[in-house]
């Protein structure tokens, strides 16, 4: 990996660090909603939301479609998707103790020193 594209994954994953926007990106990954309902459903003030959005947008992880005076979002792709399923993914392993590495014979947390649930 070369410097540019380390800055743009890393603007990415910087993008994947605010709870509010992970919210709004895990409940895209259940279907497209309008910006009104999206707020409500996370919680947000609609200004909020609308600014997250527009941020994720910018970044290449949601896309805006207008319906009549709505504009609906959804996620740009199913990469995004997997982005969220492997965080959550590893966080749940993280709280468990749980690790793929001894299926590959390696160490378990505790063993290389990381500590474990």
């Amino acid at each position: 990996m070369d410097a540019a594209s380390a800055a743009k994954v890393a603007t990415t994953l910087q993008a994947l660090a605010t709870p509010s926007r992970l919210l709004i990106l895990a409940r895209l990954r259940e279907g497209p909603l309008p910006a009104t309902e999206l707020a409500a459903e996370v919680g947000m003030e609609q200004s909020a939301c609308s600014h997250q959005l527009r941020l994720l947008r910018n970044l290449g992880l949601v896309v805006g479609t207008r319906k009549g005076r709505s504009i609906v979002y959804s996620l740009y792709d199913n990469h995004v998707a997997e982005l969220i399923d492997q965080a959550i993914y590893h966080v749940e392993h993280l709280r468990l103790g749980l690790t793929d590495a001894a299926a590959h014979g390696e160490p378990e947390p505790e063993a290389a020193g990381l500590p474990s649930a």
